[in-house]
């Protein structure tokens, strides 16, 4: 069980982080950009790590102070949820 959970949040997580560098491309080209609800219910979902980690390796939403604050929250709520499961 615990081995389908680290899996989904892991796939979550990449899936966050390389939407942002997606994200960071159409902006810089000028094209149709992806919602901030969507990064947001993606961070709800788990993946919260991967959209914390691809604001800074991409330098995208760093200006934005929900994502500067709430990202990183969110991310450490759901390590700490994680590493709070009981796992038996």
């Amino acid at each position: 069980m615990e081995l389908i959970v680290i899996l989904y949040l892991l796939i979550v997580s990449l899936f966050e982080f390389f939407l942002m560098g997606y994200d960071k491309k159409r902006a810089r080209e000028g094209k149709w950009r992806v919602s901030e609800k969507t990064f947001w219910l993606l961070a709800a979902a788990g993946g919260a790590a991967g959209g914390f980690l691809g604001m800074y390796v991409f330098r995208h939403k760093t200006k934005h102070v929900s994502f500067v604050i709430g990202m990183p929250l969110v991310a450490v709520a759901q390590l700490y949820m994680l590493s709070t499961m009981n796992w038996f």
